[in-house]
């Protein structure tokens, strides 16, 4: 057995890749439009994971986009997507910066929870050990759910 993709329903495919790919760091690793079925897939990989899921089709995340418009609920429900980042701190400072609210802070150096604009919950791990808890983390507030 072998891990393949996550797929994700999204509204808005422009706000969903913003996401994705500017501010969360993934990269387009292959795209399907299919004109009869009305749909668009889009497969994004990390960016460490790109020669992989490029060779073997897997690690990736499909973001699927049905052109018709369809109102998806239960973002929570679903779970999360989880990433292992060089640098938590700097990371999820370059998403407040664009704008992305933090949900769950790295106040341990480790862990952070992020949302898509479709409520996707996207979790961030520290790769290796630990930052050493640091300002403004330390003390921020848990926003929202993660």
């Amino acid at each position: 057995m072998q891990y393949l993709h996550t797929m994700v329903r999204v509204r808005d495919l422009d706000a969903s890749l913003g996401f994705y790919c500017d501010k969360l760091g993934l990269v387009e690793a292959e795209r399907k439009e299919n004109d009869q079925g009305r749909f668009t897939l889009v497969f994004l990989a990390a960016p460490d994971d790109l020669e992989r899921a490029k060779a073997e089709r897997a690690p990736l995340v499909e973001l699927t986009y049905n052109w018709d418009p369809e109102n998806y609920n239960g973002g929570r429900n679903f779970g999360h997507l989880a990433y292992s980042v060089d640098n938590i701190y700097d990371l999820c400072q370059r998403l407040m910066d664009s704008g992305v609210t933090i949900n769950r802070p790295p106040r341990d150096g480790h862990m952070a929870f992020v949302r898509s604009p479709d409520n996707i919950s996207v979790e961030l791990l520290q790769r290796g050990e630990s930052l050493a808890p640091s300002e403004p983390w330390s003390s921020m507030p848990n926003t929202g759910e993660w």
